[in-house]
């Protein structure tokens, strides 16, 4: 992600490196994503939580505290992490862990952060342990240790910083060191939607796209959507260019049903590597136990892919386990894919039919 900078309502930016600043354009504007926290659906625990947590720095007037935010791709970290310094009405900087190599990295964004302002780090976890280290008095002190020079004639320069909030975000919080985990004040895990969640998604945002949808049709791509915002919004934008191409541009539930099976998103929401997946063990290896490897060098994919993007969904809707011997589809995947569990001898061992 390159660094930028967005800024609230009625908010003077503050000095920063032209390669730090950038203007609202009318795309921002109409972006799928809420702009407000007012306008976010779902995870609402978390929601009230961090309203609270403004309320309460508005009423003392200091800065927010630290936030870190973990869950799986596509569940609003990121739009909660933008939406926070709007409701605050203070400076915004994004940064990415990727690109934080060395502490030198850092430095430009904690020495332009204003008082109050918010400093959001997305993937946080991919930051090199040097840099982890930098931050830390930076998050608890406030202050930064620059050492300049070599050997004898070093010395180090102390620098002070304005108070400002700290939000990172990351798909792995394994990887995050303990001591960096603990110096955020507030740790939210954002979790799943759930199909109704979705579909209020999707009513408002084909709002924004201008396209008419009817309640049973964003019912359906809800449910295809695999409790996920992000590919809601981008079942919803292939569905409107099909209603555009093929049909009136009102998007109905059979419009909906044809464009989904078009794409290859079944009742589900599998995609077609997915029923590959699936299919290869059921076919090739008799439903399992079977290793990941195997299934990758059948199908001509790597197995990380199988491994990061294949697999999670299929494992929490219940129709793939892992077990100490290798993947086994259960009965609930192999009636899906219209087999027989029966049929499966392998994996008929380890299931009641």
């Amino acid at each position: 992600m390159p660094r930028e900078a967005i800024f609230g309502p009625d908010v003077e930016p503050p000095e920063m490196p032209p390669e730090n600043k950038v203007e609202l354009t009318l795309d921002e504007e109409r972006a799928l994503r809420p702009q407000r926290m007012f306008e976010m659906v779902g995870q609402r625990d978390v929601y009230d939580r961090i309203e609270i947590a403004i309320q309460a720095a508005r009423k003392r007037k200091e800065p927010l505290g630290h936030i870190l935010f973990d869950g799986p791709p596509g569940l609003g970290k990121t739009t909660f992490a933008m939406c926070i310094p709007r409701e605050l009405g203070v400076p915004f900087q994004i940064g990415n862990g990727a690109t934080l190599r060395a502490p030198k990295d850092l430095v430009p964004y904690l020495t332009n952060a204003e008082e109050g302002s918010v400093l959001f780090i997305d993937e946080i976890h991919r930051m090199q342990k040097a840099v982890e280290e930098f931050l830390y008095p930076a998050m608890e002190d406030f202050r930064i240790d620059l050492t300049l020079g070599e050997g004898v004639n070093a010395r180090t320069l102390n620098i002070h910083l304005k108070p400002f909030t700290l939000i990172g975000a990351t798909t792995r919080t394994g990887l995050i060191s303990a001591p960096l985990r603990d110096r955020f004040q507030m740790r939210e895990h954002l979790d799943f939607y759930t199909n109704e969640e979705l579909s209020e998604i999707i009513h408002r945002n084909s709002d924004k796209l201008n396209v008419e949808i009817t309640n049973e049709a964003s019912h359906e791509i809800a449910s295809r959507s695999r409790g996920t915002p992000r590919l809601a919004n981008n079942r919803l934008r292939w569905v409107r260019d099909y209603t555009d191409a093929r049909e009136d541009g009102r998007i109905t539930l059979d419009i909906a049903k044809k464009a989904l099976e078009m794409a290859g998103v079944d009742i589900v929401g599998l995609d077609a590597q997915d029923r590959k997946y699936l299919d290869t063990i059921l076919r090739v290896f008799q439903g399992g136990p079977v290793g990941v490897e195997a299934v990758a060098h059948t199908m001509n994919v790597a197995a990380d892919t199988l491994i990061d993007e294949v697999e999670p969904f299929l494992l929490r809707s219940e129709l793939l386990v892992r077990t100490p011997r290798g993947r086994i589809i259960t009965v609930n995947g192999i009636r899906h894919m219209g087999g027989d569990p029966r049929n499966c001898l392998n994996a008929g061992q380890n299931f009641i039919f």
